[in-house]
């Protein structure tokens, strides 16, 4: 299937999630705590969840599934190409009616993102690529910053991301930013707003498949936490972090995150 059919596809059923978030956005919608302390689930995540599994597998037939909001099934591991979905990136900033929250649908093929959709619907952002074509804003290209120093280079993260014990040397110089999506992380970078993300926690897969390729398709570096490229489609669906970067800013990153000591 041609990746651009497949985006097309994606873009369609992105605009449908905003749609149906929009609905529920400071509407109160009703709101579950999942099992195993994993948060909070609202009735417009299982909504959006429900459509697009409906919708894209009606559309391909052969892709495997994985959802954030769907039980796992190890039938995905035998698809060549697997549906990659967060039907709301940001889940609690939906809740407290804040506009940082994304819809993030992605295309794997043997364990590599080939098509990728990220849609902030509260501001109309909708950021795609293919592994064939650039990165896009609303349809104009973008890059990632040129920034290559560490020093006063904006990174997008949590704090407990800049604890010392997970540097070598003194934390460096950066000015942390934040915002709650994961997709929506990647994709700022992406656009050159900010510099770099880091997350140094395991990112399950459906948070970053589609940011992954976005911000590659858009001249970054994104590798775990060890500097290898993320793959996807695991058995166990996470990674062992994730930081993205343009190609100079992410080395100097990677030359700092201190390892673990070999078990």
């Amino acid at each position: 299937m041609p990746a651009t059919d497949d985006l097309q596809l994606l873009i369609e059923a992105a605009h449908a999630s905003g749609d149906i978030a929009r609905m529920h956005f400071n509407a109160s919608p009703e709101v579950w705590d999942k099992a195993g302390n994993a948060g909070p689930v609202t009735e417009a995540d299982l909504a959006i969840d429900d459509m697009l599994r409906t919708n894209l597998l009606a559309a391909r037939a052969t892709y495997g599934w994985l959802s954030e909001e769907t039980e796992d099934d190890s039938a995905r591991l035998s698809r060549d190409r697997i549906f990659i979905v967060d039907p709301i990136d940001g889940t609690r900033a939906f809740i407290a009616g804040e506009r940082h929250f994304s819809h993030s649908l992605a295309i794997a093929e043997n364990g590599r993102i080939t098509t990728a959709v990220v849609y902030v619907p509260m501001m109309d952002l909708l950021f795609a690529a293919t592994d064939s074509s650039e990165a896009t804003l609303n349809g104009a290209a973008i890059a990632t910053s040129p920034q290559e120093n560490l020093d006063g280079a904006t990174v997008l993260a949590t704090k407990p991301n800049l604890r010392p014990e997970y540097w070598i040397g003194d934390v460096p110089p950066i000015q942390r930013k934040f915002r709650p999506s994961l997709a929506y992380r990647l994709c700022l970078v992406a656009q050159g707003r900010y510099d770099a993300m880091l997350t140094l926690r395991d990112c399950w897969e459906w948070d970053i498949a589609a940011g992954d390729l976005i911000v590659r398709q858009a001249g970054g570096t994104v590798t775990d936490r060890h500097d290898s490229p993320l793959a996807f489609n695991n058995p166990h669906p996470k990674t062992k972090g994730c930081h993205a970067a343009g190609p100079a800013l992410h080395r100097a990153l990677q030359a700092r995150i201190r390892q673990p000591e070999p078990q």
